[in-house]
């Protein structure tokens, strides 16, 4: 294998016939280059669309208002539901399998100020459960609490983006600010894990005190629950048993889709999860297609290499030359021009993918890169395929007898 002379005789051959070895080597260098940046669009893809579920839970079931568009037992269509407190009770005590619930209640005049400063921000009234289902990172102070909820007290939690603007370089912690000149103490300050502005634009205080403070009563604009490890035929279950207890608890068809909207993120994120095993599997067939062009390419190429040294091979086994000899000189050459090649591809798809993957950041397509075992099962895969692309040319130069080959014009 590492026999000094029979290297320098292979790169001699190569340097005798460089641009049918270029030739070569390029089919198969371009087919692990269109196998790497396949694979790593498809990673960036798969990126940006799981980018879309990072702002909140995967496991979450969404709740909102409708209204209704079927009659119902003496109700007329056209009838709004809205949702109330009890409504959040009742399903918090009678839905198995349920792990975190939150209302949401909206403050629509929402005007903060802190000394000179002042600014127009959404507000959002919450159950404590909330920070899991939004995923907000604390950066200083705490989450509302069931203190807050129960007590209905005046905290606020605010964003990194309305600690900037309103309180500049100064601690907001224990600090007041007016909502809509109402003051109420800050007692933590967030990030949203997808750093999106619209995210970032956001107070929360608790629903009870959103409710008895802005006017709300016992209103609910929308709820949301978690469903723990639940797969997606379970979670389905549990959504549908909210919706069977909602109609019974509002009077309204159970079939009526618009009296209530429900969105499983469980079902709609393993609908993702399948649509990318798909196209990770087009990729790897696509890709892997292109590579098996590339060899069965070196395989006739070897074969042409044994055709032309037919009389060059009867000699080497009439002084002595055994078939194994024969053998590993062609597989040699045929593994060195598809190993070569294919890292080559591999290098310049990998190169690429990190150039440009700072500057394609797009909400549907991020960070595109290549997963290290499929570079590494990629060169494996080149190695095994360089050798059967040279068997069968090696196994025919071994069963040539000298004095046909001697007799070879």
């Amino acid at each position: 294998m590492f026999d000094i002379d029979k290297w320098q005789e292979i790169f001699n051959t190569i340097e005798k016939n460089k641009l049918r070895t270029f030739l070569t080597g390029f089919s198969v260098a371009w087919g692990i280059f269109m196998l790497i940046i396949l694979q790593g669009s498809g990673i960036g893809l798969q990126k940006g669309v799981e980018n879309q579920f990072r702002s909140s839970a995967t496991n979450a079931i969404w709740i909102w208002n409708g209204q209704t568009s079927k009659p119902y037992k003496g109700n007329k269509p056209g009838r709004n539901i809205r949702m109330k407190n009890e409504d959040y009770d009742y399903l918090n005590a009678h839905v198995d399998g349920l792990d975190q619930i939150s209302g949401r209640f909206h403050v629509w005049s929402n005007v903060l100020a802190y000394k000179k400063q002042s600014g127009s921000y959404t507000i959002r009234g919450v159950h404590p459960d909330y920070q899991k289902v939004e995923k907000l990172s604390l950066l200083s102070g705490r989450f509302l609490n069931e203190n807050d909820q129960r007590f209905k007290q005046k905290n606020v939690l605010i964003s990194k983006l309305v600690s900037d603007a309103l309180f500049k370089a100064e601690d907001p912690l224990g600090k007041y600010i007016r909502i809509n000149g109402i003051p109420f103490k800050v007692v933590g300050v967030f990030v949203d894990d997808d750093g999106r502005d619209d995210n970032m634009q956001l107070v929360y205080i608790s629903i009870a005190t959103a409710q008895t403070v802005f006017g709300g009563e016992r209103d609910i604009h929308g709820m949301v629950v978690t469903v723990g490890d639940a797969n997606e035929k379970e979670a389905k279950k549990i959504e549908d048993d909210i919706k069977a207890k909602m109609a019974n608890l509002h009077r309204y068809d159970p079939e009526d889709e618009n009296a209530m909207f429900f969105w499983n993120s469980v079902e709609e994120f393993t609908k993702f999860q399948k649509l990318f095993a798909s196209i990770r599997l087009f990729i790897w067939v696509i890709g892997i297609g292109t590579i098996i062009a590339g060899v069965v390419g070196v395989s006739n190429i070897m074969m042409i290499v044994v055709k032309d040294r037919t009389k060059e091979i009867g000699i080497r086994k009439a002084l002595g030359a055994t078939p194994g000899s024969i053998i590993s000189l062609i597989l040699q050459e045929a593994v060195l021009i598809t190993a070569f090649a294919g890292y080559f591809g591999l290098v310049i798809g990998v190169g690429l993918l990190e150039l440009v993957s700072e500057h394609i950041q797009t909400p549907f397509f991020r960070e595109p890169e290549v997963d290290i075992s499929v570079a590494i099962g990629a060169t494996l895969l080149l190695i095994i395929a360089g050798a059967l692309a040279g068997f069968i040319p090696a196994r025919r130069a071994a069963a040539i007898k000298p004095i046909e080959a001697l007799r070879d014009e």
